[in-house]
């Protein structure tokens, strides 16, 4: 594997993460609007299938018809995505595709085959099944995509927290040796339950935002009332629903990747009763110099929330960038060697590995086999640090870690908000009654006494329905920038601890794969402005169409 570095140049590993990075990207800007509009439409189809009206099967259709659109773009996107691993991530695939192949594998052969098959009785069984099998064919064309989710979200998990697997060093491989351990990672469950709430909420700004449009043009006001009532439950769940996963999954996260945490927080050095940073200047174009720096200039925190976030205890011990390289003690009393003590312990792993396998081809005694086997078992957690020539490699970007955080946050603060406010404006309940008479008379600029008569959600003042519309691509960025924070985050890590990128990758000429990065560019772009056009005129089409 060293020889195989020596002939791999810095453009091609730089390329290769830039293409699967775009792919990423770009899959994910269709996969969270499919898994959103998967329970806004089965819920409507509920109501149609409980009330037996036809405006609710109209409406389910129509919302049926962009989930159609918009599921067929993130398969083609998924697909190539998959493939990336094998033409430019071959000695990552050889290292870990016992492990990482089995996800990916469940997930092709039970969720998509589960997808493919209930969407049809979908969009084509209406008057072909009965309403109760076509309503569970919607459902289970949702199910199928948060299933499919599922897998690909455990195999991403598993490549920030590698559990239920051990290393071969016959085969030069990681094996499996529980799928379990694999597939229930506690973290797999965080990121799971944390990234599908959130796509919900893209789902249902993008159904209030059409709705909205609607409503400007005076037209499908009925839909669009009901739709945005929907949306506005989902939207609300789901909002503070993402807000405490994210707060478990930042849990996960301090403990099993703390370098990570330290890098969205711009923790330079840690300790008991730290604050939440809740903004501070952190160059975005620059790294800063976390080894001289106390702490980020001009920092505005809230007092011993990073302690809690972080530990559930006010007062919890949180470690920052500069005590993760160089050791730390943690409050159990058990010690973090430094990084140059990693190093060293994975190049030992890294030399024992290379003895093992040289006695073993001249056939050695079994004690000499034991003897390195031994000190393989007990370097392997740092192997990985033997591949590191300087420590600060081990250093996330921290800009893009500190502001794509606070991005996502910010926004999430501001989605609970809109949510809120608009389930207050559309969903009559008694005792709010009063607060939206209040809500409404201000918005409206009307007497309190008025309100209810003169001013509701289809007779607002125009710019009220922009807001949700310019929600639409902030509800992107905000999901964007969480990938952003986990995956920069993990650098220079493809596998926490295992193997870092430049291992990874394939020998792969650096032209080849920049070239191949341009045309997915054009590619992808393409296929985002076909799906954009293609959906802009089924919107404007209608539910009648």
């Amino acid at each position: 594997m060293n020889d195989l570095l020596l002939s791999i140049d810095a453009g091609s590993i730089n390329w290769a993460r830039a293409q699967f990075a775009l792919t990423a990207i770009y899959h994910w800007l269709f996969v969270p609007l499919t898994l959103g509009l998967a329970v806004i439409m089965g819920i409507c189809e509920t109501i149609w299938y409980r009330k037996r009206d036809a405006f609710w099967r109209n409406t389910a259709q129509f919302w049926q018809k962009l989930f159609g659109i918009n599921f067929a773009m993130g398969v083609a996107t998924g697909i190539i995505l998959e493939f990336e691993f094998g033409t430019n991530w071959s000695n990552y695939s050889w290292f870990v595709g016992d492990i990482f192949g089995a996800p990916l594998a469940v997930e092709g052969i039970v969720a998509f085959f589960m997808e493919s098959t209930f969407v049809a009785v979908m969009f084509f069984g209406w008057k072909k099944v009965s309403p109760g099998f076509h309503l569970a064919s919607t459902w289970l064309t949702g199910l199928g995509a948060t299933i499919s989710a599922w897998w690909i979200l455990v195999a991403n998990a598993w490549m920030q927290y590698p559990v239920g697997c051990e290393f071969n060093p016959d085969t030069m491989r990681n094996e499996m040796v529980s799928f379990f351990d694999v597939a229930l990672s506690p973290f797999a469950i965080d990121k799971f339950c944390h990234t599908v709430i959130s796509a919900w909420i893209i789902g249902a700004i993008f159904v209030v935002a059409v709705s909205c449009w609607y409503l400007m043009q005076k037209r499908e006001t009925k839909l669009a009332i009901e739709s945005i009532k929907i949306g506005a439950i989902v939207g609300l769940i789901a909002s503070l629903g993402a807000a405490m996963t994210g707060h478990k999954s930042a849990q996960s996260v301090a403990e099993v990747q703390p370098m990570k945490l330290a890098a969205m927080e711009a923790l330079y050095n840690g300790g008991t009763d730290i604050g939440l940073t809740a903004v501070a200047w952190v160059n975005p174009f620059v790294q800063p110099d976390y080894m001289s720096e106390e702490s980020a200039p001009l920092k505005i925190e809230m007092p011993y929330a990073l302690s809690f976030m972080a530990t559930n205890d006010i007062h919890g011990y949180v470690p920052g960038i500069n005590d993760i390289l160089n050791g730390y003690t943690k409050p159990d009393g058990t010690r973090e060697p430094s990084v140059d003590e990693k190093i060293a312990r994975g190049k030992q792993a890294i030399t024992a590995l290379a003895a093992y396998r040289k006695a073993k081809s001249e056939g050695a005694d079994e004690a000499t086999l034991n003897a390195q086997l031994s000190t393989i078992k007990e370097n392997m957690p740092y192997f990985g640090y033997g591949y590191v020539k300087n420590k600060a490699d081990l250093v996330p970007y921290v800009p893009v870690n500190f502001w794509a955080f606070r991005i996502m946050v910010g926004l999430g603060c501001i989605f609970i908000l809109y949510f809120a406010v608009l389930l207050i404006m559309t969903v009559r309940i008694p005792w709010l009654s009063a607060i939206t008479r209040r809500l409404l008379a201000i918005v409206c600029i009307l007497p309190e006494t008025e309100a209810d008569d003169r001013c509701t959600i289809a007779t607002l003042p125009k710019w009220h329905y922009w807001v949700p519309i310019i929600l639409v691509p902030l509800a992107y960025i905000a999901s964007e920038s969480g990938w952003l924070v986990a995956e920069f985050g993990r650098q220079p890590w493809t596998i926490q601890d295992m193997l870092p990128t430049w291992v990874g990758v394939s020998d792969v000429d650096g032209f080849s794969v920049a070239l191949t990065f341009i045309l997915f560019l054009i590619l992808f772009t393409t296929m985002l402005a076909v799906e954009i056009n293609i959906m802009l005129k089924q919107i404007k089409k209608g539910p009648k169409s």
